[in-house]
């Protein structure tokens, strides 16, 4: 028994078994870039031909089961072009995967953003100038960016005041940022109703809430009445914040650890390495 044991626990079946963990990270990491995006439904449309692939196979359809592997044997080259956003998107957070030592970048840049949304935020809160920010998280908001007007810009302090400044083209609707970009202004949100939602509140309170509803994007709220703080996330609305208290979130929430220890992800490979080598 003991001898099976150790036969089951080869060095080979180890590699076989880190070999799927892989795979099925990966799809899970796509799955969770493609998310809040409409390569989702096409996504579903390649599932689907795959299935009748399977079903034509089984039921042994000659002329579908042809027409079906011409289709796949051009997905390939289809697929990259479908959904070069999102293979980009991929490929840049993979390099600021801590792998890669990414998280000093990334910390870099988080900070550099949250210090130009404090200059935005500061300026319009004393002036009393109504805004609303949206910073997208794992969850893509392309549905809402898509009904935006395109900025693609580098966050500045000044680029967000000018945008929100009353009576121009771009201040109604939300600034939405994305890869620490500005991607799109006057994009429309969903507005909540939840009833808990004090009455004082206006238009700007409620699409921030019903963001934070249906994704886990991040959105921050300048009053145009008293010129208070507000950010929600998670149908949490944290209502007239501090500067301390806004900033303590933003770069609890967006900015990336960077100390020498290892994560738990290295540690774990660490040990299952360690262990194959012993038994090799």
């Amino acid at each position: 028994m003991v001898w099976d044991i150790y036969h089951i626990f080869t060095w080979q079946h180890l590699m076989n078994l880190i070999d799927i963990l892989i795979v099925w990270f990966l799809i899970y990491r796509l799955i969770m870039i493609i998310k809040g995006t409409k390569a989702v439904q096409l996504a579903k449309g390649i599932a689907l031909i795959i299935v009748i692939r399977l079903v034509a196979g089984f039921l042994h359809v000659v002329i579908l089961s042809y027409l079906v592997d011409q289709i796949l044997s051009w997905s390939v080259i289809g697929m990259i072009i479908i959904f070069q956003p999102e293979i980009r998107r991929g490929l840049e957070h993979l390099g600021r995967s801590p792998l890669l030592g990414g998280n000093v970048v990334a910390k870099k840049s988080s900070e550099i953003m949250i210090e130009e949304l404090d200059k935005a935020i500061q300026y319009m809160s004393k002036r009393r100038i109504g805004a609303l920010i949206t910073l997208q998280q794992k969850t893509g908001l392309e549905d809402y960016i898509e009904t935006g007007i395109p900025i693609n810009a580098t966050i500045t302090g000044a680029l967000l005041i000018n945008i929100f400044i009353p009576n121009t083209p771009l201040h109604d609707g939300a600034v939405i940022i994305k890869d620490n970009k500005v991607s799109v202004a006057a994009a429309y949100l969903p507005l909540s109703d939840n009833n808990t939602i004090p009455k004082n509140l206006g238009t700007r309170h409620r699409a921030a809430v019903g963001i934070s509803e249906v994704t886990d994007a991040i959105t921050i709220v300048v009053s145009e009445e008293t010129g208070g703080v507000t950010i929600t996330r998670n149908s949490n609305l944290m209502l007239d914040l501090t500067r301390e208290e806004y900033l303590k979130y933003l770069r609890a929430q967006l900015v990336p650890e960077t100390d020498d220890q290892p994560t738990n992800f290295q540690r774990m490979i660490s040990k299952i390495w360690n262990w194959g080598s012993s038994i090799r």
